[in-house]
């Protein structure tokens, strides 16, 4: 039983509330995903601002254009500081996606934390190796490179987006 684990940081030139604003919104998570994933928030009812408790619904279409229902829950949230989504129905045994924001000079620090399990045990395994993780890191580059265009590029060099992951038992 393998989890895994990927940490993405990236500084940006806002102030934490403007930050905290885009973030905190489900309908900017569409502009922050790639065009060919077909990103679409499909929830009636999840409001314009998240919330402990609040499920949106999404499909999307993550590996080899296969459309899949994603239903997350926000169950955890300190305004300006954090929040967790932990996916309810979707294509992942476990999700549990940690957003982090701290006011460091000159902007704010994002911190991304997610853990997560694929189903199937060996052929799960398997799939993170040959498709998943490749998948999740270009996911995660091509927000970092989008936020960067929508709030603004930090000007000092900066870590990289996606450090190696890690599995556990």
């Amino acid at each position: 039983m393998a989890i895994y684990s990927l940490k993405a940081v990236q500084q940006l030139p806002v102030s934490i509330d403007r930050a905290w604003d885009f973030f905190s919104s489900p309908a900017n998570l569409q502009l922050i995903t790639p065009p060919e994933m077909d990103f679409k928030v499909i929830s009636l009812h999840h409001g314009t601002k998240i919330y402990p408790g609040q499920i949106i619904e999404y499909k999307v279409k993550p590996l080899l254009g296969i459309p899949v229902y994603w239903m997350t829950e926000i169950t955890h949230v300190e305004e300006a500081r954090f929040f967790v989504d932990e996916q309810r129905f979707g294509p992942y045994s476990l999700w549990h996606h940690q957003h982090h924001f701290r006011s460091i000079d000159g902007g704010v620090e994002m911190t991304d934390i997610v853990h997560y399990k694929l189903p199937l045990a060996f052929v799960g395994q398997l799939a993170h190796r040959l498709l998943v993780r490749k998948k999740l890191d270009s996911i995660f580059q091509y927000r970092y490179q989008k936020v960067e265009e929508l709030l603004g590029a930090w000007k000092t060099p900066h870590q990289s987006a996606i450090p190696a992951a890690s599995a556990g038992l």
